[in-house]
């Protein structure tokens, strides 16, 4: 339910209305747009119903959330959500989020180079893999926490906000030390446990689409890091199983313009892991840009040959400056901004 207050409800009449609602053991979900302040309440159902909510003063109407996703929903909140990464990057709201790296961390010289190559290209937060969740149990699975260390050194000397994957309830703790967002695999999508311990962190999460998941299954499970507590959600499209081989997946670039429609959250496009294919990368991710995107993740490698973990979908440094070059004009015909990374 959605409780709309009047445009010129005082606070006094707020905190009013949500302590009343914290008496009848409600979620109060205060969302403060530009016209109008919204009230979500979640809780028991019948609770909701049987609530005195119209009575309250400040009180202009209220509506019920029809989207199973009450958080996420554009009902809940019309305006869409900006997020900041840290060191002037902010996510959304006319902001693309540029991310880009290798897909595993290696050693601190190798990502140090590429880091260096994809920042002067453009791109404003640093991405690598410690974790590493790989189909054989025999592939090279991460530095773990030798591998937060240099990610987090290169990204202070750089002066970049890094990412990086969470595969485990038990490592959000040691992720949340050392990076500053996480990103839940497509395997993790519905990993509840996981999903309900990151809503409890204080940093972005960005959410992978699984691959067999429909929207409303990504939506459903950016809810329970929204109900958890935690607003700073970015939602990741990076392909999904089709009939095909002759791309790594198919990139659902529909799926924009789809979630936007319904949910307020950032969506940002991962081209590499959709294709497969570097060839197909720029286009992809122009074409992401043209769709809605509100950024870009791409895997980049200096010497793919040489990578341990997915280096044949990697672009090279050189190949990253002159999509992103692309990108940036994109850009400014739909009138979006790409922040730069800078010092704290």
């Amino acid at each position: 339910m959605i409780i709309v207050l009047k445009p010129d409800a005082t606070d006094e009449q707020i905190d009013h209305i949500v302590e009343k609602l914290d008496d009848l053991n409600l979620r109060p979900e205060v969302s403060r747009g530009i016209k109008r302040t919204l009230i979500g309440v979640i809780g028991e159902e019948d609770v909701i119903r049987n609530a005195p909510l119209r009575a309250f003063p400040g009180v202009e109407d209220v509506m019920p959330i029809l989207k199973p996703y009450k958080l996420a929903s554009r009902e809940f909140q019309q305006e869409d959500s900006e997020f900041n990464f840290g060191h002037g990057v902010k996510v959304g709201g006319g902001n693309l989020a540029m991310i880009a790296g290798p897909c595993a961390i290696e050693n601190e010289e190798v990502l140090l180079e590429i880091a260096r190559e994809v920042k002067a290209a453009g791109a404003n937060i640093l991405r690598g893999g410690a974790f590493k969740p790989r189909t054989s149990p025999y592939s090279f699975q991460g530095l773990g926490k030798e591998g937060l260390k240099i990610l987090r050194a290169v990204g202070d000397e750089l002066q970049m906000p890094v990412i990086t994957e969470v595969m485990d309830p038990r490592q959000v703790e040691l992720v949340d030390k050392y990076s500053d967002a996480f990103q839940i695999g497509a395997r993790n999508m519905q990993n509840f446990n996981l999903l309900s311990e990151v809503g409890q962190t204080h940093r972005p999460v960005m959410l992978k689409r699984g691959m067999s998941a429909t929207v409303n299954d990504l939506l459903m499970s950016a809810e329970y890091i929204l109900a958890a507590g935690n607003k700073e959600v970015v939602l990741c499209e990076r392909g999904i199983r089709s009939f095909d081989s002759s791309t790594r997946n198919l990139l659902d670039l529909a799926m924009v313009p789809n979630v936007k429609g319904n949910c307020h959250l950032p969506i940002v496009i991962d081209p590499s892991h959709a294709t497969g294919r570097p060839d197909l990368i720029p286009s992809m991710a122009l074409a992401s840009i043209a769709a809605g995107a509100d950024g870009v993740h791409i895997e980049v490698h200096s010497r793919p040959e040489e990578a341990m973990s997915d280096g044949q979908q990697a672009l090279l440094p050189d190949q990253y400056a002159e999509v992103m070059q692309q990108m940036k004009t994109l850009a400014e015909v739909f009138h979006k901004t790409i922040p730069e990374a800078r010092g704290a």
